[in-house]
C-alpha cells in the first residue's frame, strides 16, 4: 500500500557538492535548517550574515551593498525599546549600543563580500513575497522589529518584480563569480498570519517568478522543498507544536531528499564517518575513567586525525 505522492526527484547536474565546495545559504529559516545539516557534516559553508531574510527584494539589496563594500553608518539604524536595530537585518544582530550593531553589520558585509568570491554554490530561500514599506522612509524593510504597525505599508510583489530581483542577483554575483552555481527553492514554512489565502497567493508569485529563473543549462536549480513538504508530508505529525513549521523528522526528511539529489557519492562515504565521529563526541560514559571508555577515546582521536589529514579544515 502506497500512502504518499511521492515528488519525483533527480540530479541536474553533473556537479554536485563535495567536501571541496563552498557553500553561502540566504534566506528564510529554512535555509538555517539546511545549514545546521551541512554544518553537522563539516561542509564548508555560511549561513545568513545578516540572519534570516524573508523575501528577494532584502537578499537583493544584501547582495549589493556586499559586492560595494557599501558599508553601514549612523544614520541606518535606530533605537527602539532600549535596543539598537536596522530595517536590513534580521533582530539576531540587534545589540544594545550604536558601536556594536555597526560592527556586527558590517563584518557580515565583509564576509557576504569573501562568500561572493569564493562559494561555489549559492542556496537561497525564498520565505515570502510579502513585504513590509517603512512609509517615512519609502524603503522596503527586512524586518520590522516589532516598530508600531502603523508606520509600515503591506504589500504583495508582483511577479515580475521577484524576477527582476533575482535575476539582479544571480547577475551581480556571477559578475564577480562567474562559475558560482545557485539552488533556489520556497520555504515549506507556511506564513499564515498573512492569511491562508495570502501565504498561497505569495508562494504562488515566488515559485511563478523563480522558474522563470531556473535554468540548468545557465546553472540556476530549483530544489522542491516547499512541494516535498505540501504533498509527500501531507500530515500535521510532520510539523511542529505551532503547526506553520517543519518538525525535526519533516527536515530530516527534507534533507535526504535534498541529500539524494545534490550531495555527491564520495562525499557521502566521508559524511558517514563525519556523523560516526559527532555522535562519538555526543556520547555520555557512565564512567568516564574506566578502561573501556579510555579506549573508545583512543579510537574516536584516531578517527578524527585520520579524517583531518584527508580534510585539514574541518574541526571538531
Amino acid at each position: 500500500m502506497n500512502l504518499q505522492t511521492k515528488i519525483s526527484l533527480s540530479k541536474q547536474s553533473k556537479h554536485l557538492i563535495d567536501y571541496e565546495s563552498n557553500m553561502l545559504l540566504l534566506g528564510s529559516c529554512f535555509a538555517e535548517n539546511i545549514g545546521k545539516k551541512l554544518s553537522y557534516f563539516k561542509f564548508k559553508n555560511s549561513l545568513s550574515p545578516l540572519g534570516i531574510l524573508f523575501h528577494p527584494l532584502a537578499i537583493e539589496n544584501l547582495i549589493t551593498r556586499a559586492i560595494n563594500k557599501d558599508y553601514y553608518s549612523d544614520d541606518e539604524v535606530f533605537e527602539h525599546h532600549q535596543q539598537w536595530h536596522c530595517y536590513d537585518a534580521h533582530s539576531c544582530l540587534s545589540a544594545h549600543s550604536k558601536e556594536e550593531l555597526l560592527q556586527r553589520l558590517n563584518k557580515a558585509i565583509d564576509l557576504t563580500n569573501r562568500q561572493i568570491h569564493e562559494s561555489t554554490y549559492f542556496m537561497i530561500t525564498l520565505g515570502t513575497a510579502w513585504v513590509y514599506r517603512h512609509i517615512e522612509s519609502d524603503k522596503i524593510v527586512a524586518n520590522c522589529h516589532k516598530v508600531p504597525q502603523k508606520k509600515f505599508a503591506k504589500e504583495l510583489l508582483p511577479v515580475d518584480v521577484i524576477q527582476a530581483s533575482l535575476q539582479a542577483i544571480v547577475g551581480l554575483v556571477r559578475a564577480v563569480n562567474k562559475n558560482v552555481r545557485f539552488i533556489f527553492t520556497v520555504s515549506p514554512v507556511r506564513h499564515i498570519k498573512d492569511g491562508y489565502v495570502e501565504n498561497q497567493r505569495s508562494k504562488s508569485h515566488l515559485i511563478t517568478a523563480l522558474h522563470e529563473v531556473v535554468a540548468p543549462r545557465k546553472h540556476n536549480f530549483y530544489f522542491p522543498s516547499y512541494e516535498i513538504m505540501m504533498d509527500e508530508l501531507r500530515d500535521y505529525r510532520f510539523y511542529a507544536e505551532d503547526m506553520i513549521h517543519p518538525s525535526p523528522l519533516a527536515i530530516d526528511y527534507i534533507w535526504e531528499c535534498f541529500k539524494a539529489v545534490w550531495i555527491g557519492d564520495n562525499a557521502k562515504s566521508i559524511m558517514q564517518v563525519v556523523e560516526t565521529i559527532q555522535r562519538g563526541l555526543a556520547h555520555q560514559p557512565f564512567n568516564p575513567n574506566s578502561e573501556a571508555h579510555q579506549k573508545f577515546l583512543e579510537n574516536l582521536e584516531s578517527k578524527i586525525t585520520k579524517l583531518k589529514a584527508e580534510l585539514p579544515d574541518v574541526s571538531f
